[in-house]
Order: C-alpha cells, then sequence, then structure tokens
C-alpha cells in the first residue's frame, strides 16, 4: 500500500466530482448524489492512508 492506494483514492474522488458536475448541469440529483458519495469514501479512504503513514513515521 502507498503510492498506489492514494492515487486510486485521489482519482475516485475526482470521478465523484465529475459525477457531481455532470449531475448539476443535467440537473440528475442522484447522479449529483452518487458524485458526492464517491467523494466521501474516496476522503475516508485518504483519511486512512494519512493515519497509516504517521504511524510508519513513528516505525522508523
Amino acid at each position: 500500500m502507498g503510492a498506489d492506494d492514494k492515487i486510486e483514492n485521489k482519482a475516485e474522488e475526482l470521478k465523484g466530482k465529475a459525477k457531481e458536475a455532470t449531475g448539476k448541469v443535467t440537473g440528475n440529483d442522484s447522479l449529483e448524489a452518487e458524485g458526492h458519495g464517491d467523494q466521501a469514501k474516496a476522503g475516508l479512504k485518504q483519511a486512512g492512508e494519512h493515519v497509516k503513514d504517521s504511524f510508519k513515521g513513528k516505525d522508523d
């Protein structure tokens, strides 16, 4: 785990932002909500990576 996971999480966040924007433009509330959900999920994963990184730093 590491850089690959962080890249995947960032990609998921960006995909969520794109879905949200598309939902807003088209008036599709469910797509907009799905975009919000994708961003939230990616944010939680990124937070988990930060926690792992902080513990790695203490072991070094």
